[in-house]
């Protein structure tokens, strides 16, 4: 790193989050000879897989993919024991590198920041914590995460409920057991369609309550012997390559023709080889699936013609199928048998739409049709405030006071979903307007991370003290995102993307669509070009 006038900040950098994001940026940062202090509300490293230790906790991305590629030493020495890891071997994993790089000693845990302040004069932030502790630093990374604002429903009367409540996203750390009780499941997207086969294996009885039915596909899942494990690593680098060129960041290609350029016979022998292989790439077996609403309709129909194969009473079947949304336009969940789940004598399924949840009482949820269901437990799996949730719940004000949460009131400005006018030395890492959510996520972090500490070398190197986006440049780009997703069948969902699961949150699809290659390449040239689109602020 070059030199620097000394600082006159308590720390150069504050990290704001512990998940796989706050790890390498306090790791690289750290590298660079920047004073880095972190903070997480949770008690160790994690993020998302802290929290998150619901029965069936499983990634959707690929073991081998979802891990750091920053290190080659690191990649060649873990072993995945599963295709799709577990919430377990995910935590142990980051843990891992924790312990690997010594990155606990840059974090205080148990600690929320509550405000960051920016002072003008210096353009500098003050972070304010839960703790009561104050502290400055010229730069406020917020790497808080796109699904970690647990969103619970105001119900009334939720507080009269004798038995116990648990929320998917804040999981008893002790784990849940539900041997002999009647427990109801409330949701069902991706938390709640994995947690719904392991828990009617254990309850006396289970009450699935469906608002919105959901595609998922059969993960597909399987343990990972040495040979196969040496085989990846061997490939490593062939598949780090393809994956930072892909639209998701990992090394998957879709189908070379389009839908329709292909016999009947070779689409539904590529339907079944993606069916076969599982997971949320079903979506991607064809390159014009989400923009091409005939060639989604033909996904969709191999899907549910799978789907109804599994489930036996053609009823049950008919509430499971979505009729609202395009396949792949809500994310795909990866389940492991939770379609034959409802064939079950034990278990049953409540559609809401036609029969909406009226109150909760003391002995269970009462429907509007008058219809108690009666329970001993009950499970939010009600999903997040995502994406913007997290930064939301922090009093972040820039210049002139002005109060990001409001700044985004009809939905997230950023530029390259970096930076925010307004809001000098201030950066959001793989969140609202950048692939985040749509890409894998390990990826994404590595190429903001990488981007930013480029960023800050380049500030010390010439003498600058700050670095702000240009408004022009921040409407542009939440022009260029709006234009991209408009350009597709996504905004025909009300998914979580686009905030639709929030009451009162504007409705605006806040990742960038464009795919993880086609975003790094922008922002790379961003960099190359002296940092277009931003104002660099002279010392």
């Amino acid at each position: 790193m070059n030199d620097r006038t000394p600082p006159s900040t308590d720390v150069d950098v504050i990290v704001v989050g512990a998940g796989v994001t706050g790890l390498y940026a306090v790791h690289r940062l750290r590298a660079l000879g920047h004073r880095v202090r972190g903070f997480e509300r949770g008690d160790d490293v994690g993020g998302v897989w802290y929290w998150n230790r619901y029965p069936g906790a499983r990634c959707d991305v690929e073991s081998v993919d979802y891990s750091y590629s920053f290190d080659e030493e690191l990649q060649q020495e873990w072993d995945w024991s599963e295709r799709y890891a577990t919430q377990p071997e995910i935590l142990r994993y980051l843990a891992h590198v924790a312990d690997r790089f010594d990155l606990r000693r840059s974090y205080s845990f148990g600690t929320s920041v509550v405000s960051a302040r920016l002072d003008e004069d210096e353009l500098a932030w003050t972070v304010t914590t839960d703790r009561g502790e104050t502290l400055t630093a010229r730069y406020c990374v917020f790497a808080v995460g796109c699904l970690s604002a647990a969103h619970r429903p105001d119900i009334p009367g939720a507080a009269e409920f004798a038995g116990s409540v648990h929320h998917t996203g804040a999981w008893p750390h002790e784990g849940v057991d539900f041997t002999g009780l009647r427990v109801g499941v409330l949701g069902t997207g991706s938390s709640g369609i994995q947690a719904v086969p392991l828990i009617a294996g254990q309850a006396a009885h289970l009450t699935v309550l469906q608002r919105s039915a959901n595609y998922s596909v059969p993960a597909g899942n399987r343990p990972l012997d040495a040979e196969t494990r040496a085989r990846q690593k061997a490939g490593y680098a062939e598949r780090r390559r393809l994956s930072r060129l892909s639209g998701g960041g990992s090394p998957h290609q879709a189908h070379p023709s389009g839908t329709f350029e292909v016999s009947e016979e070779e689409r539904r022998a590529a339907f079944e080889e993606r069916w076969r292989l599982g997971g949320v790439l079903y979506s991607k077996t064809f390159p014009d699936q989400l923009t091409d609403p005939a060639a989604n309709d033909a996904a969709r129909a191999f899907w549910e013609e799978k789907v109804r194969g599994v489930v036996e009473d053609p009823a049950v079947a008919d509430l499971l199928v979505p009729a609202d949304h395009p396949i792949g336009t809500k994310r795909i969940v990866t389940d492991s048998d939770y379609y034959a789940t409802f064939n079950r004598p034990d278990v049953d399924l409540v559609g809401l739409r036609g029969n909406p949840v009226e109150r909760i009482e003391s002995r269970g949820i009462v429907l509007a049709d008058g219809t108690l269901v009666e329970l001993d437990a009950l499970v939010f799996a009600t999903g997040f405030d995502a994406m913007t949730g997290a930064l939301d719940r922090i009093e972040v004000r820039g210049r002139g006071g002005r109060l990001l949460k409001d700044d985004w009131a009809a939905g997230p400005r950023t530029y390259l979903g970096l930076g925010v006018d307004g809001f000098p030395n201030l950066f959001s890492l793989t969140g609202a307007g950048s692939p985040s959510v749509m890409a894998n996520v390990v990826l994404c972090a590595e190429q903001h991370v990488d981007w930013l500490a480029a960023c800050l070398d380049h500030l010390d190197a010439h003498g600058y003290r700050a670095i702000e986006a240009r408004e022009e440049a921040v409407e542009r780009w939440v022009a260029e995102c709006r234009d991209r997703a408009a350009a597709t069948l996504f905004p025909v969902a009300d998914s979580w993307y686009q905030g639709a699961n929030i009451p009162g949150k504007p409705r605006v699809f806040m990742p960038f669509i464009g795919g993880f290659g086609v975003y790094g390449e922008i922002i790379a040239g961003v960099a190359e070009s002296g940092y277009e689109g931003f104002d660099l602020i002279e010392g």
